[in-house]
């Protein structure tokens, strides 16, 4: 038992308390009115504080961290403003599954529904984009909500939870009862699967002539990497990482046809589209990965595994449902498996002769530009190759985005931080530095687009002040870059709105000196690893390298959106690669 409970406390003390007792080390956030009460205990309290720039970074940084530890992140905000800026962040880690616990001041209670100064409804705002949310008006509640916050946030399907606390309980005493243990009602997350579903599913790969591992985040959120391992080599079938599972599955391992959906390898998207069999591992056939979901592997049975009910046939109709923690039900299917695999063991040969085919003539690859001006792709390899792969690269959102995750190789899981499904320009710096904070021993690059580094980059003032020392690659095309492809390949290469004019405004390495960062610059090929080379060797302070690259480089693959994967293409001319006799 706590020796605090019992204490007479003020409930901003025992929310701090609270969060000592959590196993909290680190919050980012921002003071203001209605949460100021919590910040005089906070100046005691051996939790570190980093004082962000702006709400969204600080929820961003909860985030990154959490994503680099697999620890609950933790942002903290005022009322009105502060709150609603930490909505971005918040619907952000839902949709990402991220275990996030926001904390946020509220004007008193008596003044609620008064349209008081600084006063949003954020429970009600915020309760869409979050796994669960309270409002806390009586201080004697602060621990158990903060305790079964942080029980929701890490368990089942993790997820954001949101406490939002009145200013006067806050202020008011309170005896601090610390709960030593969290009970809810109605909350019981599955995490064993049904032996008789995992017989079945077994019994469907034992049949199955063209299987396909279909992986998702899951796997990483679950710590289910070994298991997965075991699987892939046991059933000797190829496996796909989807954007949130790349790291899960390594890049070098022969299995590994690479990521699937809309900027996937055409080896992955086919052997989804023509596979017999998805075994799919926390994954939630989201529709960049489906294309058109009504053609989406039209011959294959569904084994789905899920922790998360409602993703069962949300989508797509399964043929078998494993409801459990990937971690156990993958470590029950793989003796199951094996007793299946004594009886009849499908030979794959066949399978493999046509993946390695399709992995052969479409490998992925770029073109270095004709006019001497530097590749974006040929940047972003040459950082993951001289950084290594033990450094945590996170992405923004954009071209950029989808480079990293095809040209730099991930062989380790939280190695690769990225907004998958809400995709939030402006994540990648905040993210950097939560997950620097989380990691301080590992090298963190945030590979940046120039729009998306202009919403966030205030955030690195707070990581030169707090001695965090990130490392920025901005791949500067001086345009929003996705949209302006889109704008070439479907409006007839009108430009509306998407010069952003980054190689004249702002000059980023001069931003970057003004922030107390080291800023650097490269627009030769010649100079790519001289200045990666310099930036890795600058370990005491965030380094910035304005990347001045091609402006019409383009992402390939691509699967239109809407449109079917059987209709994925590679060059500009958006000819689909194959037509019914090649498949």
């Amino acid at each position: 038992m706590s020796s605090e409970n019992g204490k007479q406390m003020t409930g901003a003390t025992s929310l701090v308390k609270s969060l000592e007792r959590a196993g909290v080390d680190v919050m980012f956030g921002i003071p203001g009115g209605a949460i100021l009460p919590a910040y005089d205990p906070i100046f005691d309290s051996p939790i570190r504080h980093i004082l962000v720039r702006h709400e969204q970074g600080a929820g961003h940084a909860a985030t990154g961290y959490a994503q680099a530890t697999g620890r609950v992140g933790v942002c903290i905000a005022t009322s009105g403003p502060g709150a609603t800026n930490l909505v971005t962040p918040l619907a952000d880690a839902q949709m990402d599954s991220v275990p996030l616990v926001a904390i946020t001041g509220q004007v008193a209670s008596g003044a609620i529904g008064t349209d008081a100064f600084q006063e949003a409804d954020i429970r009600g705002i915020t309760m869409p984009v979050t796994k669960h949310n309270y409002l806390v008006t009586d201080p004697a509640d602060i621990p158990r909500a903060i305790a079964e916050a942080f029980h929701i946030a890490a368990t089942g399907r993790p997820g954001a939870v949101l406490v939002d606390i009145a200013k006067d309980a806050l202020q008011k005493q309170t005896i601090f009862n610390w709960p030593e243990s969290v009970s809810l009602a109605g909350y019981r997350p599955i995490v064993e699967p049904e032996t008789s579903a995992v017989r079945d599913a077994a019994a469907l790969i034992a049949s199955a002539q063209s299987p396909v591992l279909y992986v998702g985040g899951g796997v990483i959120k679950s710590n289910s990497y070994k298991e997965l391992m075991q699987l892939a080599e046991l059933t000797g079938a190829p496996v796909v990482t989807t954007l949130m599972a790349r790291g899960a599955f390594p890049d070098h391992h022969q299995q590994h046809l690479g990521m699937p959906g809309m900027h996937g390898t055409v080896a992955a998207v086919t052997a989804l589209q023509k596979s017999d069999l998805l075994i799919t591992l926390g994954a939630r056939f989201d529709d960049r990965v489906t294309g058109k979901l009504s053609s989406f592997a039209p011959d294959a049975k569904i084994i789905h595994a899920d922790i998360d009910p409602a993703e069962i046939g949300k989508n797509r109709i399964v043929d078998v449902a494993l409801i459990g923690d990937l971690k156990y039900t993958i470590s029950a299917l793989i003796p199951a498996l094996k007793a299946e695999f004594k009886k009849h063991q499908p030979d794959l040969s066949a399978w493999w002769s046509q993946l390695n085919s399709w992995r052969t003539r479409y490998p992925l690859g770029y073109d270095h530009p004709t006019d001497g001006t530097l590749s974006p792709q040929y940047v972003i390899e040459r950082i993951g190759k001289i950084s290594g792969p033990e450094s945590i690269f996170v992405a923004g959102v954009g071209q950029h985005q989808m480079w990293a995750s095809q040209f730099i190789s991930y062989e380790n899981p939280r190695t690769w931080l990225n907004s998958g499904g809400l995709g939030t320009m402006g994540y990648a710096v905040p993210a950097a530095m939560g997950a620097k904070v989380g990691a301080p021993d590992k090298v963190v690059w945030a590979i940046d687009g120039d729009g998306c580094f202009q919403m966030t980059n205030q955030e690195l003032v707070t990581c030169a002040i707090n001695k965090i020392p990130i490392k920025v690659a901005i791949i500067n095309n001086e345009s929003l870059g996705m949209v302006r492809q889109w704008q070439t390949l479907f409006y007839n290469e009108r430009y509306s709105n998407t010069d952003l004019h980054s190689k004249r405004i702002p000059d980023f390495a001069k931003l970057a000196e003004a922030m107390g960062c080291v800023g650097l610059a490269c627009e030769s090929r010649e100079d790519v690893d001289r200045v990666i080379a310099q930036a890795m060797e600058i370990n005491d302070q965030p380094v910035v390298v304005d990347f001045r690259v091609h402006r019409d480089a383009m992402v390939w693959p691509m699967v239109a959106a809407g449109t079917s994967n059987d209709d994925i293409v590679v060059a500009r001319s958006m000819a689909p690669i194959w037509d019914s006799q090649e498949l």
